[in-house]
């Protein structure tokens, strides 16, 4: 009985040793990966994501001039990301 308890013990005492990890290992394998995901996930935003970042920046920019902070600029941010882009003007016809 005394030699099993003291197996036992053994075995929890050397535990923490065996489950240890070689963190260069595990560093090269997240590391590849990672490298694979990042040159397949950078693409080009279309332009409707390039027109709703533009349209973001203004409304920073806009809610900055204001000093708004909070809940109003919660609130300004809102409203103006969910306003109508202005239409462009019409072109006036050319002089002769």
């Amino acid at each position: 009985m005394k030699k099993l308890i003291a197996v036992i013990c053994f075995m929890l005492a050397t535990s923490p040793l065996a489950l240890a990890q070689d963190k260069s290992k595990d560093a090269a394998k997240k590391a590849a990966p990672v490298a694979e995901k990042s040159a397949k996930a950078k693409k080009e935003p279309t332009e409707k994501q390039k027109a709703q970042q533009e349209k973001m920046k203004s409304c920073s920019k806009d809610a900055s001039d204001k000093k708004l902070k909070g809940d109003e600029r919660k609130k300004f941010m809102s409203e103006c990301m969910g306003a109508k882009p202005a239409a462009e003007p019409a072109k006036a016809p050319a002089k002769k």
